[in-house]
């Protein structure tokens, strides 16, 4: 049970302690309860409910019950949330969660206390370990500041896979199909954005006849050569052919190649173009 907001390697090792002891499900909450106490603060999510859905699944999790959260949930006393949530609505027998875990109202229930209440109404805890890296606590925090640096790869060594942004290829203006470069066009709406610029990825085609993985080169940003301020995410699949329009894409972020610039004409702006797919194509192609 928690927010897994990225399913990180700390999220991973509590996932891996509830295996075996019983069919594998994840309690977790949507929206996450940050956006319900603070609905104006920028946006911080590292994935949207659809990419941790795919995640998990690729963990071999086998139920995902996602608790409306709202803030008739969260008025709840520890003591409520276990028995009305857990024991009576859910019917648990065994729940597993990290040792940073709160629930109830204002938080006031720690890990120690779920063990304690448990007992009580008649399941098991398990409390993970914190998972570290460098004798640094791994945390979604961490994560969203070394996305926000630019550094996918350190990012990657605490999630225990790639970064992506998922969703579904979105119509656009259609520039770069005009230049040669035809993008497939996704929203970053709700998600904590890596560093804007151009970065080599690897991008999975998850629905439609064009399922597969490819390599490619994506802009995040808002297109400033364009005058267009609202950030999206444009990916150029390489050697690929197709209409993606509606299908469901997740975009791997490997390197962060470049900031995002303004030309001072489309000559320059292709130039460039072209020198940073031969850089992804460089480095994808090591991985």
């Amino acid at each position: 049970m928690g927010n897994f907001d990225g399913v990180h390697l700390g999220h991973q090792a509590v996932i891996d302690l509830a295996r075996g002891t019983a069919p594998l499900g994840i309690v977790t909450f949507e929206p996450h309860p940050r956006e319900v106490f603070a609905p104006d603060s920028p946006p911080f999510r590292l994935m949207n409910a659809e990419a941790r859905l795919n995640r998990l699944a690729k963990l071999g999790v086998q139920h995902l019950y996602e608790l409306p959260f709202d803030k008739t949930l969260a008025s709840l006393t520890p003591d409520a949330f276990v028995r009305e949530v857990l024991a009576d609505g859910l019917g648990i027998s065994h729940v597993v969660v990290g040792a940073d875990f709160c629930f109830g109202r204002g938080r006031a229930g720690k890990a120690g206390d779920l063990q304690t209440l448990g007992t009580a109404h008649g399941f098991q805890t398990t409390i993970a370990k914190l998972i570290t890296r460098a004798d640094q606590p791994i945390s979604s925090s961490a994560i969203r500041a070394a996305l926000t640096d630019g550094r996918p790869r350190d990012a990657a060594a605490m999630l225990g896979h790639w970064h992506r942004i998922e969703g579904e290829v979105i119509h656009g203006a259609k520039r770069g199909r005009e230049l040669g470069y035809p993008t497939a066009n996704m929203s970053v709406a709700g998600l904590h954005l890596p560093k804007l610029g151009v970065y080599a990825v690897k991008a999975d085609v998850l629905t439609g006849p064009h399922k597969g993985s490819y390599n490619g080169a994506a802009s995040l940003g808002v297109r400033p050569m364009f005058g267009v301020n609202q950030p999206n995410l444009e990916t150029f699949i390489f050697d690929f052919t197709g209409d993606l329009y509606g299908a469901h894409l997740s975009i791997a972020f490997v390197d962060h190649l470049r900031p995002e610039l303004k030309f001072d004409g489309l000559p320059s702006l292709m130039t460039q173009m072209a020198a940073d797919c031969d850089q992804a194509r460089t480095i994808l192609s090591a991985l």
